[in-house]
């Protein structure tokens, strides 16, 4: 049995993750980074109507100037369109369109069949534990 750490092999793990990501084969194959992507992703994780560029920034780490530029090619790029906010008229959210959210769906499907590749081999039961752990560490970072 290997004695490794768990912690030390889980962050082994992260650190390729995150490697495979930089080079974007976990990503859809573009020719390079998407950060436009990133904002749809931010979108789509938010409540329907309740992020704007501030939420945005906070989503994906960057200052609010960048992500004013990236929600910007966004709404050029006719994925998202701003809309004045209910509650308060001096806010602006962004909202996915028709073009987005199909952008959004495709691009689940290209993840989903990549990560169903890296498990091939794997059992059902498998994939659950995987799933439910996975999904429980992920909160975890919630919670610092």
């Amino acid at each position: 049995m290997d004695n490794t750490d768990p912690v030390v092999a889980v962050e082994t793990a992260m650190i390729a993750i995150r490697r495979r990501q930089t080079r974007r084969a976990l990503a859809v194959q573009s020719g390079g980074p998407d950060p436009v992507q990133d904002v749809l992703d931010a979108v789509e994780a938010a409540a329907p109507g309740s992020i704007g560029v501030n939420g945005v920034a906070a989503a994906l780490g960057v200052d609010q100037p960048r992500a004013s530029k990236l929600a910007a090619a966004a709404v050029s790029a006719g994925l998202v369109r701003r809309e004045a906010d209910q509650q308060d008229g001096r806010r602006t959210n962004l909202v996915l369109t028709a073009e987005g959210r199909q952008q959004l769906d495709w691009v689940h499907g290209y993840r989903q069949e990549r990560f169903a590749d890296a498990m091939t081999g794997w059992t059902d039961a498998e994939r659950e534990t995987f799933a439910d752990l996975l999904t429980r560490f992920v909160s975890g970072f919630d919670r610092l």
